[in-house]
């Protein structure tokens, strides 16, 4: 009786399952397959039916340097908020994306990036990747709306409060699709 040999791609599948459950090569495999979905997946607007309005608040948060900062969320300037972990793959994915939209639109839209971590190791990673994004650490409870146990959970909101966009899981925010909404959003973008 004759041995049946296995097939690469059964071969390839072991293998690839193999480095999923080493430690220091799940990790980047899994950054590597977030990033692939963002060559086809970007935000778009919800449906009117399913944009909720903010009450206008004040979000509490300190800088990681620790200084105490106040950011008006539906008081007449957009904002895009990401809650997010420098030890998630889709956040990890989805950064440099932010990091372009927000060279581009930081000027006019408030882009408010929260995390739970220790404001030394957010430091570190933020330098180690080239990021230049305005990170804080939440000093309140979000409202309800903002409420997420998913991470990434990104929110674009217009000027009144309305939430615009929420996405979960890794996206491509510096698409066109993205940009076209900010666009409209911001009549005299210069």
């Amino acid at each position: 009786m004759k041995r049946k040999r296995p097939k690469l791609s059964s071969l390839l599948f072991a293998a690839f399952i193999v480095l999923l459950l080493i430690p220091q090569t799940r990790r980047p495999i899994q950054v590597a397959l977030n990033q692939a979905k963002l060559w086809v997946w970007s935000p778009s607007a919800l449906d009117m039916e399913d944009q909720t309005e903010l009450a206008p608040f004040t979000y509490l948060l300190s800088d990681l340097d620790g200084t105490s900062q106040r950011m008006d969320i539906g008081t007449g300037k957009v904002t895009f908020i990401s809650y997010w972990a420098t030890w998630c793959p889709p956040c990890i994915a989805e950064l440099p994306s932010i990091d372009e939209l927000y060279a581009d639109y930081g000027h006019q839209v408030d882009f408010i990036l929260l995390t739970q971590e220790d404001p030394e190791v957010v430091s570190n990673f933020l330098q180690k990747k080239g990021l230049d994004l305005p990170v804080f650490i939440p000093q309140m409870r979000a409202p309800e709306q903002l409420y997420s146990r998913s991470i990434p959970t990104n929110y674009l909101i217009d000027g009144t409060g309305k939430i615009l966009i929420k996405e979960t899981g890794a996206a491509d925010w510096n698409s066109t699709r993205v940009r076209a909404i900010l666009d409209g959003l911001l009549p005299n973008k210069s």
